[in-house]
């Protein structure tokens, strides 16, 4: 199946090349803002987050104060990306040099004595660096004061996995942390959205955090070997293990994960679906008593490959696998990678060309997370791919409301990713027909201007975060597929949603906010095209000149149509009558507000066509203009008996 992203890159070499100090691109922005006592930085994989938390950490024990660097990790495979590193050979004043003492990140229980013991002992005495798991970090602090805190870095990495729910222990404790000690604290993260629509920060504690974001564009455009990046999907009816082999290209390097046993997808026997994949491909040769590693000798020509089997959970046997891809050195000491909870986060293997991944995941993080282990630049590929191994719905499967609400989801979130990894325009209002765009802008009449910082930072650091929100709810998922008016969705559902995720906006500032979605959305799913000096921008199937956009008519325009259109390419049209059907079950309940929108739409159909809207119509938006119809005359009979 074709991708429903794809994306090209300038491979200008800018994010990789370093300055006088051996920072790169986003390691010497983050370090600007390195006098913050609260730094939030997001940046996607592979920018290079850990090591310049180690600048920003050093410069803060040598120049700001600070005694301590406390380093917390959500596993501790990833532990390791923060051990010893010279620095000084590159331009830097001093290197990074924890002891192995104070690395938590060892085997052993996570909330064992002693490595709470050891974390303890480092407060108290002349050692600088821990480095430690977020659980040995919960653990720790439940047995301390806050104010053992005080003078310390506190750098948490993988920051999403904070939540502001009152159950999660970790934001408890972050926010204990910053109201009772002073200690600076340093958030890293490589997407800031969760996947269970929970706020990683309640507003008033994330207004405290100085933000530093550097975007994937910013990040992959400036690769040296990376050209291009594909999403897309393909649909499977039955077992995905009988479909594995139509989608896996075993010439690429790939890390496979299999879907979560509680999944739809899943077969309920991990283990099995793994040999299931491997007696596919060919035939176990060997496997490596010392590293764990399986041989496989290939049906179709022979060839040897090597397999990591991630998924088999017995801890020595991951071990010596785990300590294998952590020295990976050449593009031939892997060939594939079989996983299922592991090698997401963190997790580095440059040489990997393809993830491929199975059953939808319900956490865009996750989705983020699992396509940065192909984006990182090497001299091996210029292309990465991902692929979303989707079930199809059957109209006598029990779970075709599942099945088709996960692939609405999925192909959301492949326009979400399609939004972050895009070039970012500037949006500003055009005052009269003089005031002509600079490069990079797009001018819109009607448009209005940020009127606030609050909203200024939204924009500039929250604006796919806030995407997610909006295409994660239930109403507008349903709303997608053209069955609610465009004008509905961007000027009902939307500003809904920004409320409920900001509420300390006004309503002018909900305003500009929502204004700046629709318009980024519209834009980023529009095709623009230069035609002389002049640029146009498809939307609705009409081009039209950028150089006259007014707010009004990219109102008009479904910022999630293209989700739809994609569907009907992608599938069978008795497919599309499931998913249609599927949808018409669960329809969005009327409001007023929406039925007085569509109200003066509804006497122009009359006009045009002679005949009330008919709730048979194939065109869904005929269809929601006769339930306006009915709805209104239901709330008029209603008045009418008090």
């Amino acid at each position: 199946m074709p991708d429903i992203v794809h994306v090209t890159y300038a491979r200008t070499g800018q994010s990789s090349r370093t300055n006088s100090r051996g920072m790169r691109e986003m390691q010497e922005k983050a370090y600007h803002a390195r006098d913050a006592q609260y730094l939030l930085l997001k940046a996607p994989p592979a920018s290079g987050k850990s090591r310049a938390l180690m600048f920003i950490a050093l410069d803060k024990l040598a120049h700001q104060g600070l005694k301590k660097v406390i380093v917390a990790v959500p596993e501790k495979t990833i532990g390791g990306s923060f051990g010893k590193t010279n620095l000084k050979d590159f331009g830097f004043f001093a290197n990074w040099e924890p002891v192995d003492e104070y690395n938590l990140c060892t085997p052993g229980m996570d909330g064992s004595k002693s490595k709470v013991q050891a974390f303890k002992n480092f407060l108290e005495n002349d050692e600088k660096i821990l480095i430690c798991t977020h659980a040995t970090l919960r653990f720790a602090f439940e047995e301390l004061e806050e104010a053992k805190f005080n003078n310390t870095v506190l750098a948490v990495d993988e920051f999403h996995h904070v939540s502001a729910d009152g159950d999660s222990r970790l934001g408890e404790l972050l926010r204990s942390i910053m109201a009772k000690s002073n200690a600076h604290i340093v958030a890293m993260t490589g997407s800031y959205f969760r996947g269970d629509t929970v706020p990683v920060l309640l507003p008033e504690d994330e207004a405290k955090f100085t933000k530093v974001t550097y975007n994937y564009y910013e990040q992959l455009n400036g690769y040296t070997h990376l050209k291009s990046l594909g999403i897309g999907y393909h649909f499977y009816q039955g077992k995905y293990t009988s479909a594995i082999l139509e989608i896996l290209d075993t010439d690429k390097k790939t890390i496979l994960h299999i879907p979560n046993v509680n999944s739809g997808e899943s077969t309920k026997d991990k283990h099995n679906e793994v040999d299931t994949i491997l007696d596919a491909i060919g035939d176990i040769d060997r496997v490596d008593s010392d590293t764990g590693i399986i041989y496989v000798k290939r049906h179709t020509d022979g060839k040897v490959l090597k397999v990591a089997d991630l998924v088999n959970d017995d801890p020595r046997y991951r071990e010596k696998v785990v300590a294998y891809l952590r020295n990976i050195k050449a593009v031939d000491d892997m060939d594939l990678i079989i996983a299922l909870g592991m090698a997401k986060e963190g997790f580095d293997w440059p040489f990997c060309e393809h993830a491929l991944t199975v059953g939808y995941r319900g956490s865009l993080t996750e989705i983020i997370q699992i396509i940065g282990r192909c984006t990182r630049d090497s001299n091996n590929k210029t292309h990465a791919q991902f692929t979303n191994l989707i079930a199809q719905p059957d109209a006598a499967d029990d779970l075709v409301r599942l099945s088709v609400n996960n692939m609405l989801k999925a192909i959301t979130a492949s326009l979400l990713m399609e939004q972050v990894l895009a070039p970012n325009f500037k949006f500003k209002t055009k005052l009269s027909d003089d005031d002509n765009a600079e490069a990079g802008e797009i001018k819109i009449r009607g448009f209005k201007t940020p009127s606030s910082k609050r909203v200024k930072d939204i924009i500039e650091s929250d604006l796919n975060d806030l995407k997610a929100t909006i295409l994660q709810d239930d109403t507008m998922l349903k709303a997608m597929p053209g069955n609610v008016d465009p004008e509905v969705i961007n000027r009902v559902l939307i500003p809904k949603i920004i409320q409920i995720k900001y509420p300390e906006l006004t309503d002018n500032e909900v305003e500009e906010v929502r204004q700046y979605v629709v318009v980024d959305s519209v834009i980023k799913n529009g095709e623009i095209k230069e035609t002389g000096d002049k640029r146009f921008i498809r939307m609705a199937d009409k081009f039209v000149n950028i150089d006259d956009l007014h707010i009004d008519l990219i109102d008009r325009i479904n910022p999630f149509q293209k989700a739809f259109e994609i569907l009907s390419k992608s599938v069978t049209t008795r497919v599309l009558k499931i998913i249609q059907d599927a949808i018409d079950a669960t329809r969005i309940q009327m409001t007023l507000e929406e039925a007085l929108i569509l109200w003066p739409k509804i006497n122009d159909f009359v006009k045009t066509f002679k005949k009330e809207p008919d709730t048979r119509s194939l065109d869904p938006l005929e269809k929601r203009m006769a339930e306006a119809i009915i709805f209104l005359k239901e709330e008029k009979r209603k008045a009418q008996n008090g």
